[in-house]
């Protein structure tokens, strides 16, 4: 009996064995297939994503300059066509730009078609600065760059600053904070709308009799002294308005009475005396 048994096992097992064979086959085969596809695919992406041409910087775009020509960024930028728009090192790249003067700040975008976008925000001059030689300054005080005749600017001139004491905060940045000051007033004046009526050519700074300011075609001296500069200005505006009225044009302006700071003096082009306006005297 047992070895009868023991036949018919034996011929049932090479059927049995083919069908799991099939069940296994039919388990794996999705998974050998995907791994495949998958094995596939990144042969592609790397033939031809990373190897080839497909992902390639083929253009690069500076967008915001006006002062700056994109060759001369070009030339600093260590990113060219070319290279891949992926693996590209963007922010070494946009340290590079920041070496020109005139770049403020830079993003950079990633674009398809493959492209990097530049965009640049560049520094806006408020004023040049004689620092034994003229440079270009913000209106944050910032001083970046040594002014030259390509640069095109006509800009008031902050004179009166000693560039030693500037450049090493001598003075615990007195210097700076002077140049801020300039820059302050300059900002008020045209707010004010002065500018309209005198346009300012040169503001000086003297540490004891304070500011004086050049304006006007004819270079009017408007002595402005120390503090309050506000209500002086209102004061000015308020005066120069007048000689415009009066057809007259004023050559010497003093708002730097410190014993009456209410008082404005004024000697008028091509008039000899000083008329004093205020809580003072008038002269001829």
């Amino acid at each position: 009996m047992a070895r009868g048994n023991n036949r018919r096992t034996a011929a049932r097992q090479p059927g049995e064995t083919a069908r799991r064979l099939r069940r296994a086959v039919a388990l794996l085969l999705p998974t050998v297939v995907t791994l495949a596809a998958i094995a596939g695919a990144g042969w592609a992406t790397w033939e031809y994503g990373v190897r080839g041409d497909l992902l390639r910087i083929r253009e690069i775009r500076y967008l915001g300059l006006s002062q700056v020509p994109a060759s001369a960024l070009a030339e600093l930028s260590p990113v060219r066509p070319g290279d891949h728009l992926l693996f590209s090192d963007t922010e070494a790249m946009a340290r590079a730009l920041k070496r020109n003067p005139w770049v403020a700040t830079v993003e950079i975008e990633r674009r398809l078609p493959p492209a990097l976008e530049v965009v640049v925000t560049e520094r806006q001059a408020a004023a040049l600065v004689d620092l034994g030689g003229l440079y270009l300054v913000d209106a944050t005080g910032q001083v970046y760059k040594r002014a030259a005749p390509g640069d095109g600017l006509d800009l008031p001139i902050v004179t009166g600053l000693e560039r030693e004491a500037f450049e090493t905060r001598r003075d615990d940045g007195g210097e700076e904070h002077r140049l801020r000051s300039a820059l302050g007033l300059l900002g008020r004046w045209r707010e004010r709308g002065l500018d309209r009526r005198a346009a300012v050519s040169e503001v000086h700074l003297d540490p004891v009799l304070g500011t004086t300011v050049y304006a006007g075609d004819d270079g009017m001296e408007i002595r402005l002294g120390q503090g309050d500069l506000p209500r002086k200005l209102e004061r000015l505006d308020v005066l120069l308005a007048r000689l415009e009225t009066d057809g007259v044009q004023g050559e010497v302006i003093h708002l730097d009475n410190r014993r009456h700071p209410d008082w404005v003096a004024v000697r008028v082009k091509g008039r000899t005396g000083v008329v004093v306006d205020g809580r003072g005297p008038r002269g001829p």
